[in-house]
């Protein structure tokens, strides 16, 4: 599925339709250049869920846990990890198949570790159309 947004609000309210819908054990990867939206995307659906707390990239801790919304909110950002052996020592598995909803950011540089069931979002710019332009790119993977 592809979803064209004009705006950083457009992109926020997908990112609360999502949340909306989510489910205990969903898993959703997140890729994109710098700049292009991914905190937006992730503060929309942290919203969905319920949580009201500011939602900000965990880059230098990796994971950030929210727990106040409908369902526990694990928020990963692995654009600093050095090497994959970091994931097992934070304890991944327990986020990645626990009973929350999990985001992970810059997933692609972790692919051999993600569970093949999961929501694939890409969001990429086309200055052509609009400094605020984004394409969104939902591939559901089984």
């Amino acid at each position: 599925m592809i979803i064209e947004t004009m705006n950083a609000n457009e992109t926020f309210e997908l990112g609360v339709r999502m949340g909306t819908e989510a489910k205990a054990g969903q898993v959703y990867t997140l890729i994109g250049e710098l700049g292009v939206g991914k905190t937006v995307f992730t503060q929309g659906l942290a919203k969905g869920l319920g949580i009201m707390e500011p939602i900000s990239s965990p880059t230098f801790t990796i994971v950030q846990v929210y727990e106040e919304g409908r369902l526990p909110f694990y928020h990963f950002d692995v654009y600093r990890i050095g090497d994959i052996e970091e994931m097992d020592e934070i304890g991944y598995e327990d986020y990645i198949f626990g009973k929350g909803v999990c985001l992970i950011e810059w997933s692609n540089l972790i692919e051999e570790i993600l569970p093949q069931k999961r929501s694939e979002i890409v969001i990429e710019k086309d200055l052509e159309k609009g400094f605020e332009y984004r394409k969104i790119t939902i591939t559901e993977r089984e």
